[in-house]
């Protein structure tokens, strides 16, 4: 079996990377109450202009999401919502769920410790079929500022 299959089976560079690229604080990302939500699929996107934070979230109200920046540049997105099933009326008599898979924390929170070049006042959130973006705008490099020193002469 070569490397690069053995890395893949055990997963190995997401490790090394979520190693070497710490996305969650230690002790406060990827929290719920009552659950964990390292199930909740999330992908970032670095672009030249922007970081793009997709976030899975179905059956959930676009109302129940918060996207918030606290202090020391921390990105939250939590919801309070509950998904809600299909319009099945399971008050029918012989109607009830028998497999229940597609189950969504009550109480999501995720914490995202922005770089030092993410804008903070430039964030924007589209939540769209089941799928929340949220895009942090980057502030762009400030060219180094040359300082004339005078000479003194003695």
């Amino acid at each position: 079996m070569s490397a690069v299959a053995i890395n893949h089976l055990f997963g190995l560079p997401e490790t090394i990377e979520k190693l070497i690229f710490p996305t969650f604080l230690p002790g406060e990302g990827n929290e719920t109450r009552g659950g964990s939500n390292n199930n909740i699929p999330v992908d970032i996107l670095e672009s030249p202009k922007e970081y793009i934070f997709y976030i899975d979230i179905p059956g959930i109200s676009k109302s129940d999401i918060q996207v918030t920046v606290e202090e020391e540049r921390i990105l939250v997105i939590k919801s309070n919502g509950k998904r809600k099933r299909e319009d099945h009326d399971e008050s029918e008599e012989g109607c009830k769920f028998i497999r229940l898979e597609r189950r969504l924390p009550q109480n999501l929170v995720k914490k995202f410790r922005l770089p030092e070049d993410a804008d903070v006042e430039a964030v924007a959130g589209k939540y769209q079929d089941g799928v929340l973006t949220v895009t942090v705008g980057k502030v762009p490099p400030q060219p180094p500022k040359s300082k004339s020193v005078q000479i003194a002469v003695s």
